[in-house]
Formats: C-alpha cells, structure tokens, sequence
C-alpha cells in the first residue's frame, strides 16, 4: 500500500491526528445510535427537527470527523502536502467543531438564538482555518493529480457549504429576512452531500481502489473532468437559485447522471481487479457502490416529483449506507498500515504487521454487522417502523465495533513504543 508515494515519516503527520479523528467519529456515531434506538422512526424524517439532528450528527459528527481525519494522511500521500505543526492544527479544530456540533444539535432541538450563533462560531473555527490551509496548499501545486484537484473542490464546496449554513442559520434565526429558506436548503444538501462527501470520496478512489486493489486504473480523461464538471454544476446552481430557477431541475439531473456512472465504473474496477482475494474491504466498497448507484433513480425522481416518505427513507438508507460503508473500509485499511509504517520508521524491528494490529476476520464480522444495519433499516420502512429502534442499536453496534478497533491500534502502538526493541547500529571500527 502506498509504496509509491514516497511518504516518508517526516512528512507524515503524527499518528495520533488521524486516529484522534477517527475515534472522534466513531463516538459520533454512536451518538447517532443511540438516537435511533430512542426516536425510532421519527428521527429519519428530514422534515421534522428530530430527522435533522440525526443528519448533523451524521454529516458533521460522523463524516466531518474521519474526513478530515483521512484528508491529514491523504494529502501527503496523494499530494505531497504536509503541515507544519499538525498536532496542534488538528487540536484546534477537533474541539470546536465537538463542541460546536453539540451547540448546533443543541440549537436545533432548542431555537435558540443565542445557541445558533455560538454554533456558527464554533463551527468556523473548526471548519475555516483548516480546510482554508488545505485548500492554499493545494493551490500551490504546480502538478496536479485528479486526485488531488478532487480534494481541492471538496474543500471548496465545504467551505461553500460553511457559508450557506451560516446563511440559513440567519434566515431560522430572524437575524435576516433576505434568501429563500427552501432554496438554500436544496443548495445546502447538494453542497454537503454531492460537493463535500461524495465529491472527496470521488477523489480519493482514483487513487486509492488502484492502490488497494490492483485494478485498472480510470480513464484520464474521465478522471480530470469528473470533479470539475460537479463542482461546476454545483456552482451553477448556487447562480440559478438567484437568477434562473428554471435551470435548476437540469442541472440536478446532470450531477446524479455523473454520479451514477460513477458508481457502476468503480463496481466495473473493482469486479476486475487482479488480487483475487476477497476481503472485507472489497464488500464495503461493493456495498457502498452499490448502494450510491440505487439511490441515483431515487434521486432523480425526487428532483421531478418529492418522493412518498417511506421511499424517501430509502433514499436516506442507501445514502448513509454507501457514506459508512466507504468510510469503513478505509478506515480498515488505513489505521493498520499506519500503525505499522510509524512503528517501522522509528526503528521497531519487532511493529506489529498490518493484519496483526486489525485482524481480517474482525473486519469481516464487522462486516456482517454492517449489512445487518442496512438491511434492518430496509425492513423497517417496507415492513414495520418499530424496526427502526433495533437498527439504532445495530448502528450503535456497527460504531462500537470500529472504535474498538481504533483504540486497540492505538494502545498497540502506545506498547509497542514502550516496550518494543529497536534496530541499533554500531559504527565502532568502520
């Protein structure tokens, strides 16, 4: 993995940025359990406040957190950026955007004013520096991957996104009367979920379902132009809702077209890789795929005509369920090789090997765990909607799971560091 990067361990961030992210995001995500559990089917109605605290703690407790978390080690890998003192970068904005989601959540159940601006601020601070310094460093490139410019128009949008927030905010806090609130919430939804999520993990795969997998690589061309025709599209967007509202439907049309197509080149790349052997992250992937390529029609019909509730949660499903189980699988490959490069570069003759630190069975039984989420939360809107408590516990579970296995890498590391022995060289006589 990552062999021809070149990353090297001075250019590498701490590993404690990353897994601090990432364990982060798995409390969120219980979090996020443990709301289902208890709201049950109220709480996946994006109509009503409850629905969208269980989105905010998705997207920005969840999804924000390993994000960021996997943008610390990917840009040096994919891009050749590093940061100087990322400890403290990383600390910074971990905190406020904690506590700045938990004054969101807080806001939303409460209306408070008072709460919505410490929220914004909080949020800002843990939003803007970062992905500001990212995004400059980015631009300072000379040669650009596909990758690379993904990573770039991600940042852009969720900058973009930050700013549309802050606007709505205004308008449900009568701070402002200027904007249409339904407006900018479509163009809030596009920017979070199309030019943030799926746009970074767009980006990422280029490289890294190669990398992983061995497979063939994407058409240049289709590469280059993917993410820039998205964000373009979505900026058009953000122009129509002010100017040409009639537009809008078509250029909506366009990005679930691109990323349709999208999804079933990346099942194609993945059903011709050339390591046969079958792993729980090759699932992952294929359930996430799979999963971003039957919510497209949904999609689709929803632009023309708003769907009935219950398909509406399905759509919510196969969304959530193709953002976790990309993350997963990530997480399952990066954390491992992780652990073991930083213990290898310092010298451990004896740092644990890749399969020793997460177990490939442990990620498998997560694995069933996962489908069982899903498929759970499948039932409940076609069948009975008291099954949205067990899926809470089983999303619960499916978070526990993972930060379990974080934390035991990380102690891994911790021990080995301790009591691990090191290479030593004696130059005596030479």
């Amino acid at each position: 993995m990552f062999q021809n990067s070149g990353l090297s361990l001075d250019q590498a961030p701490p590993i404690s940025v990353i897994l601090r992210f990432f364990l982060v995001g798995s409390i969120w995500g219980i979090v996020a359990g443990v709301w289902l559990l208890f709201q049950g089917e109220t709480s996946v109605n994006p109509a009503n406040i409850l629905g969208i605290t269980l989105t905010h703690t998705l997207t920005l407790g969840v999804m924000l957190s390993f994000m960021l978390g996997a943008l610390f080690q990917m840009l040096p890998v994919l891009a050749g950026v590093s940061f100087k003192e990322p400890t403290k970068l990383a600390i910074r904005s971990q905190w406020s955007l904690t506590f700045g989601t938990i004054t969101l959540l807080s806001a939303f159940n409460s209306g408070s004013s008072m709460l919505y601006l410490i929220s914004i601020l909080l949020l800002g601070v843990g939003i803007v520096p970062i992905a500001s310094k990212m995004l400059f460093r980015l631009s300072k490139l000379t040669n650009h991957s596909s990758s690379s410019r993904g990573m770039g128009f991600a940042l852009y949008n969720l900058l973009l996104l930050f700013l549309v927030g802050i606007w709505m905010i205004a308008l449900l806090s009568g701070w402002s009367n200027r904007g249409d609130l339904l407006a900018l919430r479509d163009i809030h939804i596009g920017l979070g979920l199309f030019g943030w999520i799926t746009l970074l993990i767009i980006s990422v795969t280029f490289q890294v379902i190669e990398m992983f997998y061995v497979t063939p690589a994407y058409p240049k061309s289709y590469a280059h132009w993917l993410t820039i025709t998205i964000t373009g599209l979505l900026t058009l967007i953000f122009v129509a809702t002010l100017y040409f509202p009639s537009i809008i439907i078509w250029l909506q049309l366009a990005i679930l077209v691109l990323i349709f197509t999208y999804s079933l080149l990346t099942l194609r790349r993945l059903s011709q890789r050339k390591r046969p052997i079958v792993d729980a992250t090759i699932w992952f992937w294929r359930i996430g795929m799979g999963s971003l390529a039957l919510s497209m029609p949904l999609w689709f019909f929803d632009t023309i005509t708003p769907l009935p509730q219950a398909l509406n949660q399905i759509l919510f499903t196969l969304y959530v369920s193709f953002a976790l189980s990309v993350l997963f699988a990530m997480v399952y490959k990066i954390v491992p090789f992780l652990t073991w490069f930083h213990l290898n570069a310092q010298g451990y003759f004896n740092a644990p090997m890749m399969h020793e630190v997460i177990h490939p069975n442990y990620a498998m039984r997560h694995l069933f765990i996962h489908i069982t989420t899903i498929i759970l939360a499948l039932f409940a809107t076609l069948f009975s909607n008291s099954l949205w408590h067990l899926t809470g516990g089983f999303l619960l579970l499916s978070f526990a799971v993972i930060a379990i296995a974080i934390y035991r890498a990380w102690h891994l590391y911790l021990h080995t560091q301790k009591t691990g022995q090191k290479f030593e060289f004696d130059f005596k006589g030479v």
